[in-house]
């Protein structure tokens, strides 16, 4: 994958505020993969992390007495909007910024990705995502324990992916798409049940 990942990274966005378009009020407070957090809630942390800049961030972590939770709390609760159709308007007007969190690009990409299939899992919506940017953000994952715990949670399986070559760890297997990999990566519970291998349960465990 070309190291300018920003293309991939707005196309996505794009794709998912064209799948919200029209969304009714009741499937915005649809609870989604992340935890506590509805749709609405993901949408407008996902616009907050697009407006950031290293010094924003660290200065918000200042402000937050260095607890991360209450910067994603803040940023959500300053991009919901009065309402639903506001939060999409906030997360429309972003779709082209080049504002991240401080770290990899992969962050970023990362967050597009896993988020948008946070959303669109619930809601039954299906997308295909760049096969390169899925397998860039796994590479990435797996190597760093960084706020999700993804090297923590393999640690001592072997993956490996069933639609793409792509393999890593040694130990119980754990087989199935390279997307599913990925969410298990991040602690998606729900992505385990398409997963097999005598791993799997090993991974569950840790989720």
């Amino acid at each position: 994958m070309a190291p300018d990942v920003w293309p991939t990274i707005h196309a996505e966005r794009k794709a998912l505020a064209a799948d919200l378009d029209g969304l009714p009020a009741r499937g915005w407070e649809t609870p989604t993969l992340c935890e506590g957090w509805t749709v609405r809630d993901v949408v407008a942390h996902m616009t907050a992390a697009s407006k950031l800049s290293g010094p924003k961030f660290f200065s918000t972590m200042i402000g937050s007495g260095f607890s991360f939770e209450k910067v994603q709390a803040k940023g959500i609760a300053a991009n919901r909007g009065a309402s639903s159709d506001e939060t999409l308007a906030n997360f429309k007007a972003q779709l082209d910024s080049t504002g991240r969190p401080p770290g990899p690009i992969e962050t970023i990409l990362g967050e597009t990705i896993v988020h948008a299939e946070d959303i669109r899992r619930p809601l039954d919506l299906r997308h295909n995502y760049p096969t390169e940017a899925v397998v860039r953000v796994a590479d990435s994952y797996k190597k760093s324990n960084l706020i999700i715990g993804s090297k923590r949670r393999i640690a001592g399986l072997s993956l490996h992916a069933t639609d793409v070559d792509w393999q890593h760890g040694s130990g119980p297997t754990v087989e199935g798409p390279m997307l599913d990999l990925l969410l298990a990566m991040t602690g998606r519970k729900a992505a385990l049940d398409s997963l097999t291998g005598d791993g799997v349960a090993t991974l569950r465990s840790r989720s």
